[in-house]
């Protein structure tokens, strides 16, 4: 079967209720219009698992989505708080959200560790005060050296969603420019699911810091332009800045969150979606 699918499909064939899902993108190439998606098919009772949750994890959790995040630091980039996120952890609004706080380098050895099929990743930095809210912060003693390490279980999502710049016709899928973990997520996850700028003949070149994701990684490849935005896409545009400052008043009450989803998400059609190559 084809790698390509539309993106409802794509996310109604990987995306289960319950399932661990990881959205990862580093400041840049943050599936929005997957996360969207999600939102659409009001998916319930997931454990959303991201380095830096930000608002794309916010409209998930205001939605209702999620019952769990797993998530190293979280915030509404430069302008302050996540206001949905708070709401859930501090009142249980929309539904009671249970907390795995751990550190960015925790996390991203936690991924390195799922994507190598073993149980759990060492770190020698410190555990600090996460211990005191996160349990799964362990030691472990090294059978070569004797030294004590920090252990974190490994990480691996029922399914990962990432954005990325370009396809070639054969599924293979190129990110550029600041790539985070999306390499060790996707690796980690049982299913992938990615969406694209653009399919393209070959990748003409590599690009800045180029990763190449191979065919037999993933489980479906939706093409959805623009579909990162508001963070921006290595190459194709910028930020949307005005709209994280316009984040911090839409979803500072419950209202103005609610409203813009009916608006922006639930009565808006899916981002356009190739099912293929042309």
């Amino acid at each position: 079967m084809s790698v390509f699918r539309d993106l409802p499909g794509a996310i109604a064939a990987t995306v289960h209720d319950g399932d661990v899902v990881a959205m990862e993108g580093f400041t840049h190439l943050i599936p929005f219009a997957a996360g969207h998606e999600v939102i659409r098919q009001q998916r319930r009772d997931l454990t959303l698992v991201r380095m830096t949750p930000d608002v794309i994890y916010d409209q998930l959790i205001g939605a209702g989505c999620a019952a769990r995040l797993v998530f190293s630091w979280g915030g509404n980039p430069g302008v302050g708080s996540l206001h949905r996120l708070r709401d859930a952890v501090e009142h249980g609004w929309p539904r009671p959200l249970t907390l795995d706080e751990f550190s960015h380098g925790a996390m991203a050895a936690a991924y390195d560790a799922g994507a190598a099929n073993i149980p759990f990743a060492t770190i020698r930095t410190h555990a600090g005060s996460l211990v005191d809210v996160n349990p799964h912060y362990r030691t472990v003693v090294c059978p070569f050296t004797g030294e004590t390490l920090t252990a974190v279980p490994a990480l691996r999502p029922d399914v990962t969603i990432i954005h990325a710049q370009q396809a070639d016709r054969e599924g293979n899928v190129l990110i550029s420019g600041i790539i985070g973990v999306q390499k060790e997520a996707a690796l980690a996850a049982r299913r992938v699911v990615v969406t694209v700028e653009e399919v393209v003949a070959s990748f003409d070149g590599t690009g800045a810091n180029a990763c190449i994701l191979p065919r037999w990684t993933i489980e479906a490849i939706a093409v959805v332009p623009r579909g990162a935005l508001p963070s921006y896409a290595f190459g194709y545009y910028a930020r949307d800045n005005a709209f994280y400052q316009q984040w911090e008043e839409i979803s500072r009450t419950r209202e103005g969150f609610a409203a813009w989803i009916d608006a922006h998400v639930m009565h808006r059609p899916a981002a356009a979606a190739a099912a293929g190559p042309a």
